[in-house]
């Protein structure tokens, strides 16, 4: 503050660039801070403009029209009268109900006439035990009241210390226009693959299945026999043909997965696993369900890194949904050590996430177990609850 009442006089131009970098590192610790706290993440603002090139003046208007420094300001002049004012109550909760609990059994006698604790008069040794009990009852008031006390400065901090909305409408856009991208890659991919294995397997079959029978109705006036022959090919060519098709649709939307929903189509991929594989379900009902599929191959891609790469010989699935959050933990029992930059495993499941928001954390320390939590924003269409455990 005593910097930028110093620039009329051109005396804080100097000053305000590493002022203003001092005040953003001290934001940038308090939302740390809160993050590990309270678990509430705050979004920084962008990064101040002051690398030292130009001259005093131009840093000086950069740093001034940052809308996030202003942000920051604002938080540094409110913080100490709210933030200390959440914060002295617990302690002064605690500190005084000590004083009743731990003090007053051993002064009381000292003091003599006019001594009181809250509005106890303490006189005798029964006002003495009640102001004891009534400094335990604020020493408790006071450790119950912290946690709460803490979470509503987290929430004030959020408010004064999150981006400006520009910066979020920016991040916001660019990170829809990235997720969009991605899923257009990820559909032309995914075409690509459908067409390809419609040539190569059910396209070829009926292809030989037409020449077959062209075959066949030419000889079956002259050499029936070869032509019943033929036409016994040409069924084995069909049950294989509908046997490609059937594979295809399972690979785009497994017929479980629409007709039971993600719980019972998780317990499928349990089923069909080699692994010892648990399955908790705790879903609401049936989600979205491009949801719903996001979330099953990204699991089947679990279940098949855990089978190839770790080793592992029991797999535990959960599945639960709260607060319009699908949450899926994967935890296996394997060596550890995955690496998500190596490979395309984990690097698809996370691209196919993020085209709802969806994020990915992987936690794999060496010598395991590797848990991967996946969470996608969405919310249950149906409002029956579902909620069983199965082995597979």
């Amino acid at each position: 503050m005593c910097t930028l009442l110093l620039l009329p006089v051109g005396v804080g131009l100097p000053l305000l660039p590493p002022a203003a970098a001092a005040l953003r590192r001290l934001s940038d610790r308090y939302r740390s801070w809160t993050a590990r706290w309270t678990g509430t993440r705050i979004s920084p603002p962008e990064p101040l403009a002051v690398d030292g090139s130009g001259s005093r003046r131009r840093r000086a208007a950069a740093v001034l029209g940052d809308e996030g420094f202003w942000h920051d300001l604002r938080w540094a002049w409110l913080e100490p009268w709210a933030g200390g004012v959440l914060v002295a109550v617990p302690l002064a909760l605690i500190e005084y109900g000590v004083f009743g609990a731990l003090v007053q059994p051993f002064i009381w006698r000292l003091v003599g006439d006019g001594n009181w604790y809250a509005f106890i008069p303490v006189e005798s040794t029964a006002t003495m035990l009640a102001a004891a009990v009534l400094g335990l009852v604020f020493v408790v008031a006071g450790l119950r009241l912290a946690p709460r006390v803490l979470e509503l400065h987290a929430r004030w901090s959020r408010r004064t210390l999150a981006a400006p909305h520009s910066t979020e409408l920016v991040r916001r856009i660019e990170h829809l226009a990235d997720t969009r991208a991605d899923a257009l890659d990820t559909q032309a991919a995914e075409l690509r693959r459908i067409e390809r294995d419609l040539h190569d397997g059910a396209q070829a079959r009926l292809v030989a299945l037409g020449m077959t029978l062209d075959k066949a109705t030419r000889l079956l006036d002259t050499d029936p026999q070869t032509a019943r022959e033929l036409l016994l090919v040409v069924r084995s060519t069909s049950e294989r043909a509908l046997q490609d098709l059937r594979d295809l649709v399972h690979g785009i939307h497994p017929p479980v997965l629409a007709d039971r929903g993600l719980g019972d189509a998780v317990r499928s991929l349990a089923l069909d696993s080699f692994l010892d594989v648990d399955v908790e379900v705790r879903l609401p009902g049936r989600l979205p369900a491009p949801v719903e599929s996001a979330a099953y191959f990204a699991v089947g891609e679990l279940l098949a890194n855990a089978a190839k790469h770790s080793g592992a010989r029991e797999v535990r699935i959960r599945l639960a949904h709260a607060n319009s959050v699908l949450r899926v933990t994967v935890t296996d029992d394997g060596r550890g050590g995955a690496d998500p930059s190596r490979g395309s495993g984990l690097h698809g499941v996370r691209r196919r996430l993020s085209t709802f928001d969806g994020t990915l954390t992987l936690h794999s320390p060496q010598g395991g177990p590797t848990t991967v939590t996946l969470e996608i924003p969405c919310a249950s269409s149906l409002p029956k609850t579902s909620s069983s455990s199965a082995t597979g």
